[in-house]
């Protein structure tokens, strides 16, 4: 019988794309074991379609005052007699899983929980997620397995009412962290450069970024809108036929990035570069500590184009 190993990852959805090197090498390695995935109901559908799992679990975090679901997933993982646990998430709440798997089917466990088995470097200064993650698979012995392959991470789009060539604007981001925005009249300014170059503009995002995306086609008629009414599959798709992605600290330009477009994201003093930015073949930043201080015209400057 095959040995079975968990992966745990709960989100969010920048958080899970940093982790797809992570997931891509844990794959490779324990191919022809039982791979298992502990994540959310979000990311149900993306999960589903990665090629590194045998299966995948969504309920991951029960709410604390859910104690019926959280001793259901405690007996689960007890159940499943799990080899070894690469913990991605490294919080205190995977932490208190690792602590209730005590006991004679106790699994190995990969993290930095007090107790792990295998245990990441102490290295200075502060890490990239990607790093971190890299660093926990290493002190288990998981070689890294470069290129991830993302070709998985596409869909068909000829229906959307796409021009020629365009970029991809995702204004929005957590509808609790509104500093983490540009404001929507610098996003609209900027749409008028691009389509004064000869581009489109395609503006993309959640129900909730609507907000912004409204106030951007006041002043932007000509954007096309898809807020909405587009799946992370289909963004991936929208992003690879994009001449370029601008967008704040948020998922869908952490996708970008991930499937090769060329990608800037705009921070505010919310996001640490040197912990969370980005990362594909083609990536920039920028940082105010207040994102309404940042001209139009230097994002037009630091702007990645095909």
């Amino acid at each position: 019988m095959n040995d079975t190993v968990l992966a745990i990852k709960l989100g969010a959805l920048g958080d899970m794309i940093q982790a797809l090197d992570a997931f891509h090498d844990i794959g490779a390695h324990h191919q022809g074991d039982g791979v298992v995935l502990l994540t959310t109901p979000p990311f149900a559908a993306l999960a589903a379609r990665m090629p590194w799992f045998g299966s995948v679990w969504c309920d991951g975090r029960p709410k604390a005052s859910n104690i019926r679901a959280f001793a259901d997933l405690i007996r689960r993982l007890r159940r499943a007699r799990f080899r070894r646990v690469y913990d991605l998430q490294c919080s205190q709440r995977t932490a208190l899983y690792r602590h209730l798997l005590a006991g004679p089917h106790r699994p190995q466990w990969a993290g930095t929980a007090r107790g792990s088995d295998f245990v990441p470097d102490k290295a200075s200064g502060l890490r990239h997620n990607g790093d971190a993650m890299r660093a926990i698979l290493a002190a288990a012995g998981v070689p890294p397995q470069r290129p991830t392959d993302l070709a998985w991470f596409d869909a068909d789009i000829s229906a959307l009412p796409l021009p020629a060539r365009f970029v991809m604007l995702v204004p929005g981001s957590s509808p609790h962290l509104p500093h983490k925005r540009w404001p929507a009249a610098a996003y609209a300014a900027l749409g008028g450069r691009l389509r004064a170059r000869g581009l489109g503009v395609v503006l993309v995002g959640t129900t909730g970024d609507r907000d912004a995306t409204s106030r951007i086609t006041a002043l932007l008629p000509s954007a096309i809108e898809l807020v909405g009414r587009t799946d992370l599959f289909e963004l991936a798709a929208l992003a690879r036929r994009a001449d370029g992605v601008i967008g704040n600290d948020t998922g869908p330009v952490f996708l970008a990035a991930a499937v090769g477009a060329p990608t800037l994201m705009l921070m505010s003093h919310h996001t640490d570069p040197r912990r969370s930015a980005p990362r594909g073949p083609a990536v920039a930043w920028l940082k105010r500590d207040d994102l309404a201080t940042l001209p139009v015209e230097e994002v037009e400057r630091a702007m990645l184009l095909r």
